[in-house]
């Protein structure tokens, strides 16, 4: 039996319905399945982006550098606003040389928030399962580490 997440303000507060196994809650593209448990106690950042939205590409490269940058610190994922099928999905990355991992719709994931109204939208899952967001607009480098606690390197 596969469980559901009801939703909730923190990751702490998931839950379980009755009966039900421990068992991922996501697959990505390139690192493999996770349960939110296992990514508790560090930042995740969820950045939700479409093809058709112009700021979300114009983000990407924002985006590839702190996964670059920070990657070691802070787990970044992305989600296709549009549902995109694993191939699909494989092709975007390819085609915008996106270098971080990519949350894939097969099997559905399941996220602790809603799919946002608007792009580009940004969620920031902190260490004690806090959800913030989402931050909506183009994020940046600096944005992304201002809330992460993190401090931008000199010369960026």
């Amino acid at each position: 039996m596969r469980c559901r997440f009801l939703p909730a303000v923190t990751l702490a507060s998931l839950v379980f319905l009755s009966g039900c196994q421990p068992a991922a809650d996501f697959s990505t593209d390139t690192d493999g399945s996770y349960s939110w448990q296992q990514l508790e106690g560090g930042y995740v950042v969820v950045n939700y982006f479409a093809e058709w939205c112009a700021p979300c590409l114009r983000e990407l490269p924002e985006l590839n550098e702190f996964h670059e940058l920070y990657g070691d610190q802070v787990k970044l994922l992305g989600v296709s606003f549009d549902g995109l099928n694993n191939e699909e999905l494989a092709a975007l990355r390819a085609e915008y040389n996106i270098q971080f991992p990519l949350i894939q719709n097969e099997p559905l994931p399941m996220l602790p928030f809603a799919q946002p109204n608007a792009l580009p939208a940004t969620y920031i899952v902190t260490p004690s399962g806090e959800i913030k967001g989402p931050l909506l607009g183009e994020q940046t480098l600096e944005t992304l580490a201002k809330a992460t606690d993190l401090e931008v390197p000199p010369g960026h």
